[in-house]
């Protein structure tokens, strides 16, 4: 491969991608101009469900093991404060400026590429890539409803903004929504149960327990209260306040068990909005990670959330740029991060063994 004129194609293909919003739920025109590409310029045999895009290389078999491509197409909402305009690409030497640059533009591409050029190489496994949608919301019509109109996948490499380091875990994430009750009454008065004092007392919990069960990769789980709402206007004492708590879970705990013993220890009432974000990881001794680390990557674990979370099978998220660039004003990808990725990928992928794998 030529690398250099790869670049070159990948800049000119994401610069035009920048120039079309596809904020979650909202990337249908960009999910158009990438099946065009997909189809008519490089020839693939694409399927699409809704905004969800995926290509098989053309030698799948079932009796292999089968390796998935995957990164996401949306991206957040711009912050206020770019200086650049969000929605035009803007290339300053190396930098490339565009909301979705970072992340996940160079990604998405990055392993587009890799899989147009793996696609007819001699392989021990099979290769789908899926580009999907509704990921910077863990939305159901993003990767949960398209796993299932795919193959079996025994492995994923998630393409996520990581300097092309291999997370091989990744924290979960629970948000619960508090509410503490009292009772109503006349702030001059000695009358009423101020429900912000109940509030207050599980705040101070959340704020400092300390989970037993550390993870040697991914640490302690972490709470944060995020949200607070209380009262009516300043004379009445009010009879609830309700706070909302970020939850990151690591793999010692399902969001579940987190729930069921946070219950146990606050007085207020607690919901959670969902169970099916979990921590998510992939064994050391695994083919792909191992391979990673021939290439003198070093294995972390990430704090940040993507689609491994709703994944059944075990995946490695790696990828171009930096993950403290995203979601940030003036977001941008260096054009020599996308010539790194690229090689990265191929030799990584051309030097891949998964007859071995012992999924549980």
């Amino acid at each position: 491969m030529d690398f250099t004129h790869a670049t070159q194609e990948i800049a000119t293909l994401l610069a035009r991608l920048i120039e079309i919003p596809r904020t979650s739920r909202q990337e249908q025109e960009a999910s158009d101009f990438l099946f065009h590409e997909m189809t008519t310029t490089y020839g693939l045999d694409t399927h699409r469900d809704g905004c969800n895009l995926w290509t098989i290389a053309p030698d799948y078999s079932p009796a292999r093991p089968t390796l998935l491509l995957n990164a996401h197409i949306d991206t957040v909402k711009p912050a206020a404060s770019w200086t650049y305009n969000p929605y035009r690409a803007t290339l300053c030497e190396d930098k490339l400026y565009g909301l979705g640059s970072n992340d996940d533009g160079a990604s998405l591409l990055t392993l587009l590429f890799a899989f147009r050029h793996l696609r007819h190489q001699p392989r021990a496994y099979n290769l789908i890539y899926l580009a999907s949608a509704e990921e910077e919301v863990s939305g159901k019509n993003g990767i949960e409803h398209a796993l299932p109109l795919l193959p079996p996948i025994d492995v994923a490499l998630v393409g996520e903004p990581t300097g092309m380091q291999p997370a091989i875990a990744e924290k979960g994430l629970m948000v619960l929504d508090v509410t503490a009750h009292g009772k109503s009454g006349h702030a001059a008065r000695n009358e009423g149960d101020n429900a912000i004092y109940h509030a207050i007392d599980d705040i101070q919990w959340f704020r400092t327990f300390q989970w037993p069960q550390v993870s040697p990769v991914l640490g302690a789980v972490k709470m944060s209260v995020t949200i607070v709402n209380a009262g009516t206007q300043h004379n009445v004492v009010p009879d609830t306040c309700t706070f909302t708590v970020d939850v990151r879970s690591n793999e010692c705990y399902t969001n579940r068990q987190l729930f069921d013993l946070i219950c146990q220890h606050v007085k207020s009432e607690v919901k959670p909005r969902s169970f099916r974000l979990n921590s998510s990881s992939i064994p050391l001794s695994h083919p792909l990670v191992r391979r990673a680390v021939q290439l003198h990557r070093t294995p972390f674990g990430s704090p940040t959330l993507s689609d491994q979370a709703l994944m059944s099978f075990p995946s490695m998220k790696m990828g171009p740029g930096n993950s403290s660039r995203s979601h940030t004003a003036d977001e941008h990808i260096c054009l020599s991060e996308i010539t790194e990725a690229l090689r990265l990928y191929t030799e990584m992928l051309n030097g891949l063994q998964l007859d071995s794998l012992s999924n549980p």
